[in-house]
Order: C-alpha cells, then sequence, then structure tokens
C-alpha cells in the first residue's frame, strides 16, 4: 500500500506548471509570507509588550510552532499536486481511507478568500498613501492635521472603494498570468525590491542618532512587561505572518519540484520572513524615538504616527513614498498567495483558463471587501458580535479559521499521512525528520490551540 502511495505521487504533476528554481520558491512564499504583519503590526506589538522580551519569545514560537506548520503545508502540497480542495480529498483517500479532510482544504481556500477581501482594503490604503507622500501632503503637518486627513480619506467610501478596486485589479492581473509569467516574475521583482527599498529606509535610521534606542528597545529584554497575554501575543504572530493555515503554503507547495528539499527552504523562508520582521522595527523605531513619539501606538503607528515624523524631517517626502510603495509591495506579495489557492481549485473544478479564473475569484472578493469599506464609513454605526463587518471577518478568519486550519493541516502530516510519505518529502528519516515530526506532532498542534482558545475566549474562562 505505502509503494504504491509512493508509486502514484512519482506520477503526479502539477496541473499549472512549476517553479523554475528553488530561488523562484523561495521568493514567492517569502513574498506571501513577508506582509503588512511584518512590516505593521510587528512593530507595533513589539512596542506594545516591551520590545526584546517580546522578540526573544517570539522567536522561540516562530521555530516552533511556524517552521513545522510550514513544512506540513509545503509537503502535503507538494505530495498532492493540486489545489488544496482536491489534494487533502487525494490525500486522505490515499494515506486515512477518507476524502473528508477535503472539507480542511475548503476551509483553507474560504480563509484565504474572506481575508483577502479585508486586507485589500487596508492595502488600498497603502497606495493612496503613497501618492500622497509623493505630493507632499504630509510635509510640516502636525499630529491633529495628519489625524484629521486619515479619517476624512477612511469616511469617504468612494476613495477607499477606489483604493481597493485598484488593488484588488493588480493581484488579478498578476495571479491570471499563471506560475511562471505571473507570480514567478512578479516575486522576482518585488521581494528584492521590497529588501531595498527596506535597506534604503534603514541607512535613515542609521543617522538618525537614536538608532541605538530602538536597538535597545528591540533587543534589550526587560521580562518584567512580558505578561502571559504577551506570550500569546508572539505565539499566535509567529503562526499568522508566514501565511500559514490558509492554503497558500500548500498551493505553492504543489508547484515545488521533486528535487528542491522542503527543510532548506522552510528555514530560508522563515529566517527571511523574520529578518524583515526586525529590519521593519528597526526602520520604525528609531523614526519614532526621534520625534517623541509613542512606540506603542497600536495600528495607528503607520497611518497616523509615522506620517508625523517623515513630514517633519529633511527629505521626508521622499522616505515616506519609499515607506508606503514597500507597504504595498508586501501587501502585493502577500495577496498573490492569499488569492492563487481559490484560483487553483476554480481552474480545476471549472477547467477554465487561469485568466478566466482570476477575474470571477477576483470580483467575488472585490465584492467581499465592499462590506470591509463602508465598515469604516457609512456602515461604521452597523456592529454585531465583535464590532463591524471588517472586524467580525477579521475575527473569524484570525482567531478561528486559520488556528483551525493550523491544526488540522499538522494533525494531517504528523498523525494520518504514514511515516514513508512524510520522510520521502521531508528527504529521509534523519535528526531533521525526527524534529519535523516531534513538533508537527505535539508542539505545533497544542500551542495553536492555545491561541484558539484564548481568541475565542475559552482559555480564561477554562483557567
Amino acid at each position: 500500500m505505502q509503494n504504491s502511495q509512493a508509486t502514484t505521487a512519482e506520477k503526479r504533476t502539477s496541473l499549472h506548471g512549476f517553479w523554475s528554481s528553488r530561488m523562484a520558491f523561495i521568493l514567492a512564499v517569502t513574498g506571501s509570507a513577508v506582509g503588512l504583519g511584518n512590516i505593521w503590526k510587528f512593530p507595533y506589538i513589539a512596542g506594545e509588550n516591551g520590545g526584546g522580551a517580546f522578540v526573544i519569545v517570539y522567536l522561540f514560537c516562530v521555530v516552533l510552532i511556524g517552521m513545522p506548520v510550514m513544512m506540513s503545508e509545503i509537503l502535503i502540497g507538494r505530495r498532492g499536486r493540486r489545489n488544496p480542495v482536491a489534494t487533502m480529498a487525494l490525500l486522505g483517500q490515499e494515506e486515512g481511507g477518507s476524502r473528508n479532510w477535503q472539507w480542511v482544504g475548503g476551509m483553507g481556500v474560504i480563509a484565504g478568500i474572506l481575508i483577502l477581501s479585508y486586507y485589500s482594503v487596508i492595502a488600498g490604503w497603502t497606495l493612496a498613501y503613497v501618492f500622497k507622500s509623493a505630493s507632499g501632503v504630509f510635509s510640516g503637518a502636525s499630529a491633529d492635521e495628519i489625524g484629521a486627513h486619515f479619517s476624512a480619506f477612511v469616511g469617504n467610501w468612494k476613495l477607499v472603494a477606489f483604493s481597493h478596486t485598484l488593488f484588488m485589479g493588480l493581484t488579478i492581473f498578476v495571479v491570471a498570468r499563471g506560475v511562471e509569467r505571473g507570480l514567478e516574475q512578479a516575486v522576482r521583482f518585488m521581494v528584492p525590491a521590497l529588501i531595498v527599498l527596506m535597506l534604503v529606509l534603514l541607512g535613515y535610521s542609521l543617522t538618525s542618532g537614536h538608532f541605538g534606542e530602538g536597538v535597545a528597545f528591540l533587543f534589550m529584554p526587560d521580562f518584567s512587561k512580558l505578561t502571559w497575554d504577551s506570550v500569546l501575543i508572539a505565539l499566535g504572530h509567529a503562526f499568522f505572518t508566514l501565511s500559514i493555515g490558509m492554503g497558500a503554503i500548500m498551493a505553492y507547495g504543489a508547484y515545488l519540484p521533486e528535487d528542491t528539499s522542503i527543510n532548506g527552504t522552510s528555514v530560508a523562508v522563515v529566517t527571511a520572513d523574520t529578518v524583515i520582521a526586525i529590519l521593519a522595527a528597526l526602520v520604525i523605531f528609531p523614526i519614532v524615538f526621534e520625534f517623541g513619539l509613542n512606540p506603542a501606538d497600536g495600528p495607528g503607528l503607520v497611518f497616523d504616527t509615522l506620517p508625523v515624523a517623515f513630514g517633519q524631517m529633511t527629505g521626508g517626502a521622499f522616505f515616506s513614498t519609499i515607506f508606503f510603495v514597500l507597504l504595498a509591495f508586501a501587501a502585493w506579495t502577500s495577496a498573490i498567495g492569499l488569492m492563487e489557492p481559490a484560483v487553483a481549485w476554480y481552474v480545476e473544478n471549472f477547467h477554465r483558463t487561469r485568466a478566466e479564473a482570476a477575474i470571477v475569484i477576483g470580483v467575488l472578493i472585490w465584492l467581499l471587501g465592499i462590506g470591509s469599506v463602508l465598515s469604516f464609513n457609512v456602515l461604521s454605526d452597523f456592529t454585531f458580535y465583535r464590532g463591524t463587518i471588517f472586524d467580525n471577518v477579521d475575527y473569524l478568519t484570525s482567531n478561528i479559521m486559520l488556528p483551525l486550519g493550523g491544526v488540522f493541516i499538522t494533525v494531517f502530516a504528523g498523525w494520518v499521512m504514514c511515516r514513508n510519505s512524510t520522510a520521502e518529502e521531508l528527504g529521509g528519516t534523519g535528526t531533521a525528520y525526527m524534529l519535523w515530526r516531534i513538533l508537527a506532532r505535539f508542539v505545533a498542534p497544542v500551542g495553536i490551540m492555545f491561541v484558539f482558545l484564548k481568541a475565542v475566549g475559552l482559555l480564561d474562562w477554562l483557567m
């Protein structure tokens, strides 16, 4: 049975093409993983939770939770060579005798659609701020003026809808072109460009006179400020920042050539993702300290706080423009990964071209995103359960669908798939394989369940 499974897997080929090289795959997955969470969210949650102590816990969580889940998702994707729904059904039948695992793949595809529906709205803000920065809107503006400007912008549903539409159009364009001509060409340009832009901004931070203060804040641990909630936040961010649990990495894994090491590429992606998050903090914190701003300003750090600093510095319009282009590129590469599973599913199930599939799925996501667009203006007073439409979609996906997807994926890879299958994909049964197996079977599922229970309020009740 196991031999026949291996033979089947060897003969199975991707219906969408392959990445041309190991580097192309690393860039693609890094692009999918590196998003607004790295550049926008990581600095402010580090700021809110004491800096260095939080970073240490976060790094442990990335290695113990993020890495095994990512490896599991890649190996499942490459083993199945189909969209996440078909892959989980196929491998569920081969490995466990049940096609019901397809619902895990389906949940991932739906989660990607829902996440992109509101992610595109926030990403649209970054596009708008690129043009605002380049036109000098923030030059010399006070904090109150910039706050009022942001409120006026998100309060204008037409402007927010236009930005959302523009961003979704860019995403549809790339995904429609296919694996090599679309996804690969895009990430080969955008990921290196993102790093170059980051280094340009880092160069400014190095000369700001407050770089040492930023380094101390980020790396000097103050464990007195580290709470149990901080640990759970670090655990949750380590999981979410890598784009795992939503089918994107599984879909990309389906296009990975057989001779490419999953272990090595996973280490490279996790390292790149973490380094970029830390670089973002090293860019942001010195600027924040230079102008006497609050590093724990929360989500408003990017759209409210930093423009104040850019508006006061020499060459602020230039650096502000670079910063928001950087954000836009990070959001774009992540959006491509979020959309790919649904497009792959549509192509395989309805036998349509990628262009047709990208347009249909893209329009669906755009329509769903209108609810989030209106959450900041026309429907801001329409609240239920967790808040606005935007708040509820964010809560459903981030706190319920993704953690459950991550748990099911690691349980499937660690417990349902036979050792021969997983060992074949991970290059043997050596130390690296045994470490992955322990983390995927025991550590990662338990850690993710803690995040899930905390998010839905059950952990406090149980404790």
